[in-house]
């Protein structure tokens, strides 16, 4: 992959960062760019000028669409992806997820494994395939805008690996009507 362009947005769940290249949307992550993205203030190499401009607009893009949907202004994003992070089998499962489970629903790790197609059995290296998609869920390399927060458990709410893990699952859900509010929910107490 090539370096990316960065841009970073506070969110009520503290720092998110959006990472894009020339394809499109290849990062999203809980907290600041990673450390060599620091570093973009050095002399230009890697792609192209117009290729490093293309991604940089594209990622202020991303931020203000993620910045509205923190916001509860957005339901949907309109952005292209960049695949290339994920393996075929990961990409197929993210893909059915993205395309298939809207703003406000939710659906079940086993039932994503059957939308995607997952044969039931010893598939996956004998990894039950619910247990297969939770793990394709936990490395989701572009959480939020491929909403894996929408993937919960037959009993409750599964796990989660962004930010403050689960209580960020929350938020999401909350701020998206899947679940009721808690007490002390705050929809946007920091801005975007």
């Amino acid at each position: 992959m090539t370096a990316l362009a960065w841009e970073r947005l506070s969110t009520p769940v503290g720092p998110v960062s959006v990472g894009c290249s020339v394809a499109g949307v290849a990062r999203v992550r809980f907290g600041a760019p990673p450390p060599a993205a620091a570093s973009a203030g050095a002399p230009p190499t890697g792609p192209p000028r117009t290729e490093r401009r293309a991604a940089g607009e594209l990622a202020a893009v991303a931020r203000e669409q993620l910045a509205e949907y923190f916001r509860g202004e957005r339901t949907a994003f309109d952005l292209p992806l960049d695949w290339s992070a994920t393996s075929a089998g990961q990409r197929e499962v993210l893909q059915v997820l993205a395309g298939s489970v809207g703003f406000g629903e939710t659906i079940t790790y086993g039932a994503l494994a059957n939308r995607a197609g997952l044969p039931v059995g010893n598939a996956h290296g004998g990894v039950v395939p619910a247990r297969a998609v939770g793990k394709i869920m936990g490395s989701n390399p572009i959480p939020v805008v491929v909403p894996c927060h929408r993937v919960v458990a037959s009993d409750g709410l599964g796990g989660y690996s962004g930010g403050a893990g689960i209580e960020v699952k929350r938020w999401l859900l909350i701020l998206e009507g899947s679940m009721p509010p808690t007490l002390d929910w705050q929809p946007s107490d920091r801005q975007p």
